[in-house]
């Protein structure tokens, strides 16, 4: 007689739970995996003063997608190093289980519930439906993006650096660019040299606004674009999240370039020197790479406190979610805004575009934005003991490594045992921290939802 065993599935929330443990350490070992490479002699140039805590310090960075490294990458790395660092970057990107999954649709093998589930979290997404279709979306919009902007490069860095060096040079910044990494291999200077070439600065903000928008947009305007032609149906036909991104992005690059355009005009140490025409090239380009990028084509420690502070912010908000940047993301910020404009209003629910937002969505959005800030505030606190540095050089660094952006006023080369510490610890959590916040505090949420017990309201005094 043969037994038939049934099989079991868990329940949604174990799988949920599981989700946020894979999507962590998937991520935590592709940074050991390559702090070990990067500590081979192959990896370093020779008589390298490097100890492996650098190595594992430039690893989380590049996994992370931040860009702050502790020495300068073409002069202490190889090109096996290089390489290495590229290939942490493009999986740091992207996620490592969406590699993986990806893997799964070439040799069109089914992903399993519980895959399906921890790529739902780990690329953003609301729903399971075609995950299949939108990894492979993902991976043709990745290749496109990143292949588009290397032949772009090419015609700029070939002609400098001849054809294998340039084309080489042209592939590592266009991924590094793309998924707002911002490790270059041009020098000390990243792109200093660079500030008045029109060609590259478009190409490299063109490739980090691409990554920073999020997938998720750009699937929505080319689906929108084969179904409406006509421009005003167009536009009405794009999803409520897309509208959110595109407008919030918009707002924050263009204000951002008009205000370091003021703040720092007059600087004789970064755009005072420049012709006019150069000085809103610099700008601009300042502005979209505070999208989390951490290139930069003027000298970031001879900014103004008032141009770092203005920074700080910006590189806390960060890029859009489903996307390659980091930071709380822009429909974050925009969501708690609008719950703000709607309580001085005096609305009991937040209206956009002649839509509602949920509840939860708003609660996720404050979650999310509280505890990102407490998490910053007790890093700065714990440099502020560590560092020997100006106090807002210390902020600029927090938030530049919380939102994986990459960005330094000089200090990370100096950093105490600590200090590495400490910044290793931020990009990490920065990295995976809001996919891991909404898990840990929405689901717990969803599950208790109806079982809560109601006590008499009492009034207390706010403000």
């Amino acid at each position: 007689m043969v037994m038939k065993t049934r099989t079991v599935h868990k329940p949604y929330k174990k799988l949920d739970i599981s989700a946020v443990r894979r999507i962590g350490f998937s991520f935590f070992a592709v940074i050991l995996i390559g702090s070990f490479l990067l500590n081979l002699p192959m990896s370093h140039v020779a008589h390298s003063s490097s100890s492996y805590l650098d190595h594992l310090f430039v690893a989380t960075s590049a996994t992370c997608v931040t860009g702050l490294v502790t020495h300068v990458t073409c002069q202490e790395y190889t090109q096996i190093g290089q390489i290495i660092i590229i290939l942490l970057i493009q999986i740091g990107g992207l996620g490592f289980l969406t590699l993986l999954s990806m893997l799964y649709v070439v040799f069109k093998r089914k992903l399993s519930y519980a895959n399906k589930i921890v790529m739902q979290e780990a690329l953003n997404r609301t729903s399971l439906k075609d995950m299949g279709i939108y990894i492979k979306r993902v991976f043709k919009y990745t290749a496109t993006f990143e292949g588009v902007g290397a032949i772009c490069l090419m015609f700029s860095f070939v002609p400098k650096f001849g054809i294998s060096k340039g084309i080489y040079y042209s592939i590592f910044h266009s991924i590094s660019a793309f998924c707002n990494a911002g490790f270059d291999i041009l020098g000390a200077n990243s792109l200093m040299n660079y500030v008045g070439d029109l060609w590259v600065n478009l190409v490299i903000c063109g490739l980090i606004i691409a990554g920073g928008l999020g997938f998720v947009v750009w699937i929505d305007l080319r689906l929108s674009l084969i179904h409406y032609r006509e421009h005003l149906k167009y536009l009405e036909s794009l999803s409520l999240h897309t509208k959110i991104v595109l407008i919030s992005s918009f707002v924050l690059i263009f204000g951002g370039m008009a205000v370091i355009f003021c703040l720092e005009f007059n600087n004789p140490q970064t755009l005072q020197p420049l012709s006019l025409p150069q000085k809103i090239l610099a700008s601009f380009f300042q502005s979209v790479t505070l999208r989390t990028a951490g290139f930069a084509t003027i000298d970031m420690a001879a900014l103004h406190q008032s141009t770092k502070f203005f920074m700080s912010v910006a590189m806390f908000i960060g890029g859009s979610p489903a996307g390659t940047a980091g930071g709380v993301k822009t429909v974050t910020i925009v969501i708690t805004l609008l719950y703000v404009r709607a309580l001085m209003r005096g609305d009991d629910n937040i209206h956009v575009f002649k839509r509602t937002i949920d509840d939860q969505i708003v609660k996720r959005a404050l979650t999310i934005l509280i505890v990102s800030f407490t998490i910053t505030v007790v890093g700065l606190f714990v440099l502020s003991v560590s560092e020997n540095a100006e106090f807002i050089d210390l902020v600029f660094e927090v938030f530049s490594a919380f939102a994986t952006v990459g960005l330094t006023a000089g200090l990370t080369p100096n950093l105490t045992v600590v200090g590495k510490v400490i910044i290793i610890i931020m990009m990490y959590i920065g990295r995976i921290g809001p996919i891991t916040m909404v898990l840990l505090f929405v689901k717990k949420y969803n599950s208790r939802k109806g079982k809560d017990v109601n006590f008499v309201k009492e009034h207390i005094l706010i403000g």
